[in-house]
C-alpha cells in the first residue's frame, strides 16, 4: 500500500505488505522507440531538452539521454528497439530513493516477493540500482545517487551482500578511470551554468 508524502514523493506506508517505510521519489522514465532521431529531435523541440549524453546498449541498441535540468543528468532516455507491431514503448520507470541501504532493502523485499521474483542490481556510475518487473511484466528501477557523475550509458554489476561502503568503494573503483568520470557537484555546477541557473545547495 502506498501513501502520499509530498508533491512527486512517494513512500511504502510502515503498515504495506513490507512493513517498513522507504520513500522514492519520481525520477526519469526510458521509451523505445521506433525513430530514435525523430524522438530526440520532437523532445527538444518540444519541451526544450538537450541531448545529455547517447551511446549504445547490449549489442546494438542506441540510447539518447535527455535532460533539461542541472540536477537531472536525464529526465527522459530515448531507446531503439520498438517495432512496429509494438503497442507500448515503455522500458522502465525509475525511483531515487534516499541511500544505498534502501536499495538493499528493497532487493531483499523483491527477492522475496514471489509476484517480481529476483532483480538485477546494476551500478550506472552515478548510481546504484536494482532493476525488476511488475507482476504485467512493466520495468522499474530503484536507486540512489552517488557522489559521481559518470558519462553514459555503462552499466556494471554490484553485490548486494558487501557492505555500503564497499559497493560505493567498487563503484569508484570500477569507473575511476574513465575521463569523464567527476564530482557530482562540480557536474551540477557545470550544467547550472550552461542552463543559466543559479547554483542550488539543496
Amino acid at each position: 500500500m502506498w501513501e502520499h508524502v509530498s508533491s512527486c514523493t512517494f513512500g511504502i506506508a510502515s503498515t504495506g505488505v513490507y512493513g517498513m517505510p522507504i520513500q522514492v521519489q519520481w525520477s526519469h522514465s526510458v521509451l523505445k522507440v521506433r525513430d530514435i532521431e525523430a524522438m530526440t529531435q520532437f523532445y527538444c523541440d518540444a519541451l526544450g531538452f538537450e541531448v545529455a549524453d547517447r551511446g549504445t546498449v547490449g549489442a546494438d541498441a542506441e540510447i539518447v539521454f535527455l535532460s533539461g535540468s542541472s540536477r537531472d543528468h536525464h529526465q527522459l532516455g530515448l531507446m531503439t528497439g520498438r517495432s512496429d507491431g509494438d503497442q507500448g514503448s515503455l522500458d522502465h520507470m525509475a525511483f531515487r530513493v534516499g541511500s544505498l541501504d534502501d536499495v538493499k532493502q528493497m532487493i531483499e523485499w523483491v527477492t522475496a516477493d514471489e509476484r517480481i521474483g529476483d532483480g538485477a542490481p546494476v551500478t550506472h556510475g552515478n548510481a546504484v540500482s536494482v532493476y525488476f518487473a511488475d507482476p504485467e511484466g512493466n520495468g522499474i528501477e530503484i536507486f540512489c545517487d552517488t557522489p559521481w557523475h559518470v558519462p553514459q550509458p555503462v552499466v556494471r554489476g554490484w553485490d548486494p551482500g558487501k557492505s555500503s561502503d564497499e559497493v560505493l568503494a567498487g563503484v569508484h573503483e570500477k569507473f575511476g578511470e574513465n575521463p569523464g568520470m567527476m564530482a557530482m557537484d562540480e557536474y551540477r555546477a557545470q550544467r547550472a551554468e550552461h542552463f543559466g541557473e543559479e547554483e542550488s545547495t539543496s
